[in-house]
């Protein structure tokens, strides 16, 4: 059974007449007539009850037609969310992201694109870079907010952000009467880190840092999750050297200073996997990048 045999019922049903359906339809009378009786031998039914002068609808023509209107509203918003979905406007998407894009631009972002595609689905994750990439690798997300720097083949990556490192100090802490840190007065500190496991482009920034002063830095503590770095850093635990927008999540126990160098900076990068072209996730990508230029 074709769609075009029951848009040349509908229309035949709806002008009881043949003439003025073909006209509408843009068909000659004779080939109606023959999609007509092609649909009624396949169904083995009458559904027109014709002569030269009128046109009725036969009982069973009568329902066909409420199943024939329904049949071709469901087919005609197939072909719709079909189109759709290919120019990226509905859909399902799976986003992993680091704790401080999170309290950052990944809410923006996600916002941004939900008012402009109101019918794509977006599930968030939390979770540290390194089990982002397992995810991206296995394909339980479809995309990534990672802290760079990163290594892997199977990713593109798109730097979205640029943020200086910073010194976060318990609010007792004598060198918080100090505008700026002095990275040499870090050598004796107990330090609390967000682990090189979860996050090595931090770890390796903050061993970097010290590098450059001749010492390394003493980690009494190291963690997975920054919140808790944050909360030993306020419970006197050490000090920490973060990306400056996961300091500025400390809580009133704790202080923020520049340290008196050149800055380090951090990089959040957002990631698909190479082989990955869907029109939903370049539209999502695009946007994201898109916000980001604006909002710098």
């Amino acid at each position: 059974m074709e769609l075009k045999h029951l848009r040349s019922f509908l229309s035949v049903a709806e002008q009881l007449s043949f003439v003025r359906a073909a006209q509408r339809l843009h068909l000659s009378q004779p080939a109606l007539s023959s999609q007509i009786q092609r649909l009624e031998e396949e169904l083995g039914v009458t559904l027109l009850a014709r002569n030269r002068r009128t046109v009725k609808l036969t009982d069973a023509g009568t329902v066909f037609l409420a199943e024939a209107r329904e049949t071709l509203a469901r087919a005609e918003q197939a072909a719709e969310r079909a189109q759709r979905a290919a120019r990226g406007e509905i859909g399902r998407l799976s986003i992993g992201f680091v704790f401080s894009a999170g309290m950052g631009i990944v809410p923006n972002i996600c916002m941004e694109y939900r008012r402009k595609h109101p019918d794509v689905i977006l599930d968030l994750n939390s979770a540290g870079t390194h089990e982002q990439i397992g995810w991206l690798s296995d394909k339980s997300v479809d995309v990534g907010f990672l802290r760079r720097p990163i290594t892997n083949d199977r990713l593109k990556l798109t730097t979205l952000q640029r943020e200086p490192f910073v010194a976060l100090l318990p609010k007792s802490h004598p060198l918080t009467k100090q505008r700026q840190v002095s990275v040499k007065k870090l050598r004796d500190e107990r330090m609390v880190a967000y682990g090189r496991m979860w996050s090595p482009g931090c770890y390796d920034a903050v061993l970097e840092i010290c590098a450059e002063e001749g010492f390394t830095p003493k980690f009494m503590h190291e963690t997975d999750e920054i919140y808790v770095a944050v909360a030993l850093v306020a419970a006197g635990a050490g000090i920490a050297v973060l990306p400056k927008s996961i300091a500025l999540t400390q809580s009133k126990e704790t202080v923020v200073r520049q340290l008196d160098r050149e800055p380090l900076f951090s990089e959040i990068a957002i990631a698909i996997r190479r082989e990955d072209d869907s029109p939903l996730l370049k539209s999502f990508v695009d946007l994201a990048v898109s916000y980001c230029h604006r909002h710098p």
